[in-house]
């Protein structure tokens, strides 16, 4: 089969930390000048990026990869390779039960899946490689770091990417760089921690410097940080929050909690007056700034005592935006090891559903103060003919709030709206003249 001929699909599960990987490995594809299909069937080589994170993700994981299975069965697809956190972390089970799985790698070995789908040496470094983004062309994540130090009770992302590793300044730089000269617009810097980013590497190597440097790239608009340790978030970075003209005023923190007692179980490192104080300092510096965070509720030690601080907690943080999950007991975790996941999955729910709502509250009475302002959004996509999807600074794609704007206007451009009308998790708007 020539190369013109072969077609590879490769399906992401999971994260943006995943989806960045799977970026990667298409790149080194189409470098390779091998075709890309969306539709496994049309497929000769199936790539299921996996994520293994919770009970439900390693379902569908599953799930997708039997389904790549039966393809093969049918005789059409010759590979299938399987990769991911799922891989990585299950890799000796699911051999023996997935036998129609030609090859399994793990989440480092994204060098190698390139060379086996293609034949050809493959180096992310190569300076002609470039990812090949499956965001829209005016957004991509920079993953600035792989894997995390931090141990936390409920977390098995260390088992599946280890230890923290960060890139350089100047290997972030380069790629950030890249992006913008492929028409990026807005850069989403990620990493388990971000706000640990450099630690492994020496003391000029830290989150504010990176900054500082993104803030240099000529006709990069908007630069946002996603996940902050709250214990790490450092008085330099809150400091850029004012200073950066690029650096816009959002951050995603996780809390996690909002009781004491809780936050040391969670093995967390620092107290609710220690989040408040680095939310106080992140809003005084400036007021502007949407703060996004995520909790987990049903953690062994949860009792209704302890939920109900962090209902209060939330009620009074008024979180700009906020994600709620429910606790998974996963093998090999400190909090699998050390207690008993003694409450009940029904119960888990009712508080997740409480929080919601609570939080539903606080999204609707914030953005019913937005109407009538002029506010700048991205414009993401077309709705239907007679409007299209944007979003403000205070959002970040697919998991915040979208603005709908009456009319047709260009994809991946600013627009400068008037807010109409607002609900929980949706403004309406109409440009300015």
């Amino acid at each position: 089969m020539s190369v013109e001929n072969k077609k590879i699909c490769l399906i992401t599960l999971g994260c943006s930390k995943n989806l960045v990987d799977s970026e990667v490995m298409l790149g080194g594809i189409r470098n390779s000048n091998y075709s890309i299909t969306e539709e496994p069937k049309d497929a000769d080589t199936i790539i299921v990026n996996t994520c293994g994170f919770l009970d439900s993700a390693r379902e569908e994981s599953v799930d997708v990869i039997l389904e790549a299975g039966s393809l093969k069965k049918k005789g059409k697809l010759k590979k299938l390779v399987v990769s991911g956190c799922f891989s990585e972390r299950y890799k000796d089970d699911i051999q023996k039960e997935l036998p129609e799985v030609d090859y399994f790698y793990g989440t480092t070995d994204l060098d190698q899946i390139v060379k086996e789908v293609t034949g050809k040496e493959f180096e992310k470094n190569d300076p002609d490689y470039s990812r090949s983004l499956l965001t829209p062309k005016h957004y991509a994540y920079l993953k600035i770091a792989e894997g995390c130090d931090n141990g936390c009770s409920f977390c098995s992302i260390p088992l599946m990417r280890g230890l923290q590793k960060s890139r350089t300044i100047e290997e972030n730089l380069k790629e950030a760089s890249d992006l913008v000269d492929q028409g990026v617009k807005e850069i989403l810097v990620i990493a388990q921690d971000s706000t640990s980013y450099g630690w492994d590497l020496d003391r000029q190597t830290n989150l504010h410097n990176l900054f500082d440097q993104l803030d240099t790239i000529k006709n990069l608009a908007w630069a946002r940080l996603h996940y902050a340790h709250p214990a790490h978030l450092h008085r330099h970075m809150i400091e850029r929050f004012r200073d950066l003209e690029k650096l816009l005023p959002y951050i995603d923190m996780p809390v996690q909690h909002g009781s004491d007692n809780m936050l040391k179980i969670m093995r967390r490192g620092l107290k609710t007056d220690g989040i408040r104080n680095k939310i106080d300092k992140l809003r005084n510096i400036n007021p502007e700034i949407a703060i996004r965070t995520s909790i987990i509720v049903g953690h062994p030690g949860e009792t209704d005592k302890e939920f109900q601080k962090l209902y209060d907690f939330v009620e009074e943080m008024q979180f700009d935006r906020l994600g709620v999950f429910t606790y998974s007991n996963e093998e090999g975790t400190y909090g699998f090891d050390a207690f008993k996941d003694d409450i009940p999955q029904q119960v888990k729910y009712d508080r997740m559903d409480a929080i919601m709502l609570l939080q539903q509250d606080i999204n609707l009475d914030k953005n019913k103060k937005l109407i009538g302002n002029n506010e700048r959004v991205i414009i993401d996509k077309h709705l239907d003919e007679y409007s299209s999807v944007g979003r403000t600074y205070r959002d970040s794609p697919e998991v915040d709030n979208t603005v709908i704007i009456d009319g047709h206007h260009p994809v991946g451009e600013f627009l400068d709206v008037k807010i109409t009308d607002a609900s929980e998790y949706e403004l309406e708007a109409s440009p300015l003249k």
